[in-house]
């Protein structure tokens, strides 16, 4: 049987390099038509970007030495490093068909027919389409009052800001001239989608920035209140001083403590803006009113209206702690969370109900395939991936 579906490949790859006969043609085509797997197979084999994206996957297979031997001769004549393929993919496709067609024939054959001869297409397809999207990683920038922008090194995970110095949380400089430079200025952390940080401010609070988040502040804390200005999301460990208080403000509210722990979510695509209190208390103030909250509360911001309420602390701190915590979630807020990691828009069918609940955990550091796949298992959805958008389809 293996015989025969090598046979089936050398043709498609024959095909590819524009030297199928008619004969082969005919076999060909009859072997299309036999089922919609193979049809399906086809369509998705013949698209360039697609057989480039498998010959990286296949040079990855370090399990049978003949293989080796192919991928290692495919990439001397081709001169090009595996990780390199997607960047050249435009001008080393014709040089693929023409230099390995027999090499990708025998490639196609073991990977898509050989060891997986007896799994579904579409779970194979599935898996191999999901796993190039990876997950968010450390990453931010800092912006000085002059506009100058400094980005800050993704091998590292903190900045601790000085009176006159950045330094990462190792001791080392973030730049070889910012020694006394830094002036009295307002300076601005910035995390994209997909990045989160952690910044230790002049008065010793550390700030965990989630991603596609920005928080602003005077570098001395000179003034009576230490404030900060907050888009997006951070979990806050404020230093005690009971004669500075610290303040979050962040759309048309502020938080005020004295020092205590706790969560402001304030993206704009959200209902309203969340503060969740681990310890100590909070004082929330929108216009003329103010709650104040408690630890295991959390108070919802929602047109000026503030309800509080008991929260399940680890839905609230997942990303902080490196997860998606999904028991009892709303589909389509895990799915916000989702997105912002792995910085993909999600693009919803008209199927797709609003009241979907969630259940389980799963670590943000694995690839996107593994969390949809968590996700698809339950509830009743289907994802497909193109490009950065995720499509759900009930």
């Amino acid at each position: 049987m293996l015989e025969k579906e090598f046979y089936i490949s050398t043709l498609i790859t024959s095909e590819l390099n524009g030297a199928l006969d008619p004969a082969g043609n005919d076999e060909l085509q009859n072997w299309k038509n036999s089922s919609p797997e193979h049809l399906e197979f086809y369509n998705r084999l013949i698209a360039k970007e697609y057989f480039l994206q498998e010959f990286q996957n296949f040079s990855q297979i370090e399990t049978d030495h003949i293989w080796q031997l192919t991928s290692s001769g495919l990439k001397d004549s081709l001169n090009v490093k595996t990780t390199d393929v997607s960047v050249r993919r435009l001008k080393i496709w014709p040089r693929i068909v023409g230099l390995a067609a027999t090499a990708a024939a025998f490639a196609i054959c073991i990977y898509f027919f050989g060891g997986n001869r007896h799994a579904n297409l579409s779970q194979i397809d599935y898996a191999k389409r999901y796993q190039y999207v990876k997950p968010g990683r450390s990453g931010a920038t800092i912006t000085l009052s002059s506009g100058k922008v400094i980005r800050l090194s993704d091998h590292q995970s903190g900045l601790v800001i000085g009176n006159s110095r950045l330094a990462y949380t190792d001791g080392s400089a973030v730049t070889a001239d910012d020694g006394s430079n830094l002036k009295d200025e307002t300076l601005t952390a910035t995390t994209t989608k997909g990045q989160t940080y952690i910044f230790t401010l002049p008065d010793g609070t550390k700030v965990w920035l989630n991603a596609d988040s920005k928080i602003s502040f005077t570098q001395f804390f000179k003034h009576k209140t230490r404030k900060v200005f907050l888009e997006g999301e951070a979990y806050f460990e404020v230093a005690k001083d009971k004669l500075h208080p610290f303040i979050v403000a962040s759309k048309n509210q502020q938080i005020e403590v004295l020092g205590t722990h706790f969560n402001v979510n304030s993206y704009k695509d959200e209902p309203g803006i969340a503060t969740t209190l681990l310890e100590g208390s909070v004082k929330i103030k929108v216009g003329n009113g103010q709650k104040i909250i408690r630890p295991g509360e959390q108070a919802v911001n929602r047109l000026g209206i503030i309800n509080v309420r008991k929260t399940d602390l680890a839905s609230v701190l997942d990303w902080k702690n490196g997860d998606f915590y999904l028991n009892h979630v709303e589909f389509k807020t895990a799915m916000r969370k989702i997105a912002r990691w792995y910085n993909m828009e999600v693009i919803y069918d008209a199927s797709v109900p609003d009241n979907m609940q969630l259940g389980g955990w799963v670590s943000r550091n694995n690839q996107l395939s593994t969390v949809l796949k968590s996700i698809e298992s339950a509830v009743s959805v289907t994802f497909r991936v193109e490009g950065r958008k995720i499509f759900v389809m009930r």
